[in-house]
């Protein structure tokens, strides 16, 4: 299957959707497919590059805009990533997140040019549709409102798409209900395909907490309003009289000057440390130092960021909005509500957990066990069965919370003398749930399915789109039409098909 990943966000930008599209489409070429990527340029990043494993990336010359994303023209890109998608003879496209002007652009032109023939008579109209079966994939990663004006417009260009698309995908469940509800589409043409972290990139090394009683707390996320940034500035004066209590943040944005006040006012520079923008390489080196992860967003379909803190085996603290509920099993995260209050006894009790396992280790063993969880021997053990336990998948792996069960967390609760998981069984729970061989494969399927279904004809593409609103109809028939116009000028057969590599023919 010829598979075309579009998204404005790839990189060398760093974020979640950048890393869930190289990651699946690294693994969709393991398992035999043919992908490309398709973006905007960055700088001198442009034209046509390889990255890892042979993976093609097409760096379009297109300005951007916005926050990395192009201007939303609708049509003047239709000559460009038509060549591109023939070129590359592409049975899918598939789109990534709601943000990207260039995702929805690709989606048009990918609808338009796998339009059915819905009359045989019409010779021109025949043969430009001929022997050419594409389908579209769209994947949402966000959640969004209903009141404000930016999305209210987000939500109309994404139900404006998604009548053109054959199938969504969300990465949580509370993400499908956003999306069926903002783009009035089907529920039974959206499925739900969480995100997945690399388990064996995020490992724990607890040698690298202190070991002299201090409790490491990291924060790492855009430092923006959204990711509840203000009610982090509300928690950390909270611990100013709370001693081997250290803060190391990780992220960069606009509530950054307010995190620097805040630490100045309390006079907490030895204790609340800003590393500014990290590379996602190194992020790890920065997780595996904490004992407990906060996080405080007051909205999120997934949190890439709990599951790789989890991974390298800290006890995860985050607000209970969103998809957050639906990410880690109970023991690897305590939900709170988005309030400081509530934030700072959930992490008073991740506290006294991490203390209490160390007075009962530091008895029970000559050799202290003062950065964290678990006993060294002990430790040894949980990793040399990790292979059997791999095998075993699914067999040993608790419950997922409930939304309708999240409660606040208090200092007092029962909860703060429950033993916290061995850094490396965290490590492989979250390998047992989330992994990107599987996200994957019910991605594959999802394609799979597309595949087998009938192409729309151009007057069920128009009446789709007018049910969402006449005035986008101009931009449908005026990319119709551009398409039409290409053909006679530059008809697909003189297109040049790309290079395959060997490994790659065939498919």
């Amino acid at each position: 299957m010829r598979i075309c990943m579009v998204s404005d966000f790839f990189y060398p930008s760093i974020g979640g959707v950048e890393e869930h599209v190289y990651n699946l489409s690294q693994m969709l070429l393991a398992l035999g497919h043919k992908v490309v990527v398709l973006t905007h340029a960055y700088g001198d990043c442009s034209g046509v590059r390889y990255v890892t494993h042979g993976l093609k990336v097409y760096y379009l010359p297109i300005k951007v805009c916005y926050n990395q994303c192009i201007l939303p023209t609708a049509i003047c890109n239709v000559p460009m990533l038509r060549a591109v998608l023939l070129r590359e003879q592409v049975d899918v496209v598939h789109g990534h997140s709601a943000f990207s002007a260039l995702a929805h652009e690709a989606l048009m032109v990918g609808s338009l040019l796998g339009l059915k023939v819905s009359q045989q008579r019409d010779v021109l109209f025949s043969t430009f549709y001929k022997r050419f079966s594409l389908q579209t994939v769209f994947t949402d990663h966000s959640l969004f409102g209903f009141a404000d004006l930016s999305a209210a417009l987000t939500n109309k260009l994404l139900e404006i798409n998604l009548s053109m698309v054959n199938h969504a995908i969300c990465v949580s469940h509370i993400g499908k209900e956003n999306t069926v509800l903002r783009a009035r589409v089907a529920k039974h043409r959206v499925s739900v395909i969480p995100n997945a972290v690399d388990t064996a990139l995020f490992t724990p090394d607890p040698n690298r907490r202190p070991d002299n009683g201090v409790i490491n707390i990291v924060v790492a996320s855009r430092l923006v309003y959204r990711k509840g940034i203000d009610l982090l500035a509300g928690v950390i004066p909270r611990f100013k009289k709370t001693p081997n209590v250290n803060f190391i943040i990780v992220g960069d944005g606009p509530k950054r000057d307010l995190l620097e006040e805040i630490r100045e006012k309390t006079n907490m520079q030895d204790r609340v440390e800003i590393l500014g923008a990290v590379e996602h390489a190194k992020v790890r080196d920065v997780l595996v130092r904490g004992h407990i992860f906060v996080n405080t967003s007051l909205t999120e379909a997934y949190c890439m960021a709990i599951v790789e803190a989890a991974s390298c085996g800290l006890q995860v603290v985050s607000t209970s909005v969103g998809g957050i509920p639906e990410v880690l099993p109970n023991s690897l995260i305590l939900l709170t509500e988005p309030d400081i209050e509530a934030i700072y006894s959930a992490i008073l009790v991740a506290i006294e957990r991490h203390r209490s396992i160390e007075s009962s280790t530091s008895t029970a063993t000559s050799t202290t066990a003062s950065n964290g969880h678990i006993p060294p021997k002990t430790e040894t053990n949980c990793r040399s069965k990790r292979s059997r336990r791999r095998k075993k998948q699914g067999t040993d792996v608790p419950s997922m919370p409930s939304t309708a069960s999240v409660t606040t967390i208090a200092p007092d609760s029962a909860n703060k003398t429950e033993p916290v998981l061995c850094p490396y069984r965290c490590n492989e729970l979250v390998e047992t749930l989330y992994n990107w061989e599987d996200v994957a494969l019910r991605t594959a399927k999802v394609y799979e399915r597309v595949m087998k279904e009938r192409a729309f004809t151009l007057s069920e593409l128009i009446y789709a789109v007018y049910q969402c609103g006449a005035w986008f109809l101009a931009f449908l028939v005026v990319g119709h039409f551009m398409l039409r116009l290409l053909e006679c000028w530059r008809p697909r057969s003189r297109i040049e098909v790309a290079y395959e590599p060997r490994s790659q023919k065939g498919l």
